[in-house]
């Protein structure tokens, strides 16, 4: 079980890392109507955020169970 969660963990942190990098997208300028607007920008990071903290989270709390 422990694991498992240890997996789960580690997706999590991932997916949140890729979301909070992610959140404002590539654009360079080039592409403005594609980019997306400041309130998608901060909830996809802000969820990113909160992605990877759920993550170590769980690492914490499951190494901490011996």
């Amino acid at each position: 079980m422990k694991q498992a969660m240890n997996v789960i963990a580690g997706i999590l942190v991932v997916v949140g890392i890729m979301m909070a990098s992610g959140a404002g997208g590539d654009c360079d300028g080039k592409c403005m109507e594609l980019a997306n607007d400041l309130t998608t920008t901060i909830v996809t990071a802000v969820i990113g955020l909160f992605l990877m903290l759920s993550g170590a989270v769980v690492f914490i709390i499951n190494e901490s169970r011996s």
